[in-house]
């Protein structure tokens, strides 16, 4: 039989759960100021360095709430020599782009002119389905809706739009209308699945992208946005 009482409450002394609250109390207004010192306004996304310091500031804040071996006055230590590195850092990246790139990244194109920008495909992680989740949240039906879309460095995408009377054809992002066709047996024009590229019609038997060499191709949309 499982001994709950054993789980939840052996060695548990009732002077120390008080102690234990007072603690956690202490902390958690210790973190609140740190990270009101640190200088962000708010959370959103967080860069990979911001991300590393609040693993440090939460590993430094957890462990004096429970433990009773460990002072806080340690862990205020912990806090101001995260806050002086991450202080010292950030000086140091807004005076050097090379230091900057190296700590929160680069911004990536994503799309350019209503086709997904292929040079840079490799200097990122995010699949390309990813990409097509993000833009359906945008309320974006296809991309000759989209001039510019912009991977910034914190994971969230910037989108510039053609104005109605210049959007073009391009390569459908909901499932109902991303589907494979057959080029040679449907009436155009057609978006590559792959690159986005848009062709009216082929010359030959080769249905291969002009623009990636890939095969696959839906039928491209045209329509405003709403």
């Amino acid at each position: 039989m499982v001994d709950i009482q054993k789980i939840f409450a052996e060695g548990v002394e009732s002077s120390f759960l008080v102690e234990i609250g007072a603690r956690t109390i202490i902390m958690f207004i210790l973190i609140l100021i740190i990270l009101r010192l640190s200088g962000r306004r708010g959370v959103r996304q967080l860069t990979l360095f911001e991300v590393a310091i609040i693993i440090s500031l939460g590993s430094a804040a957890g462990d004096p709430m429970f433990q009773e071996e460990i002072p806080i006055f340690h862990s205020i230590v912990v806090f101001i020599c995260v806050i002086f590195v991450y202080k010292l850092v950030t000086w140091t990246a807004s005076r050097s782009e090379n230091i900057a790139h190296l700590l929160e990244g680069k911004v990536l194109p994503v799309v350019k002119d209503g086709v997904f920008d292929i040079k840079h495909e490799n200097d990122n992680t995010f699949s390309r389905m990813e990409f097509f989740s993000e833009l359906r949240n945008l309320n974006i039906e296809h991309l000759g809706q989209v001039k510019e879309g912009i991977l910034e460095v914190d994971g969230t995408l910037s989108v510039l739009f053609y104005a109605d009377s210049d959007v073009r054809y391009g390569l459908p992002l909901f499932p109902s209308s991303f589907k494979k066709v057959d080029v040679f047996s449907a009436e155009g024009p057609f978006a590559c699945m792959y690159c986005g590229h848009v062709v009216f019609s082929f010359e030959n038997d080769s249905k291969a992208c002009p623009r990636c060499n890939k095969t696959q191709w839906s039928k491209a949309l045209n329509s405003k946005r709403v």
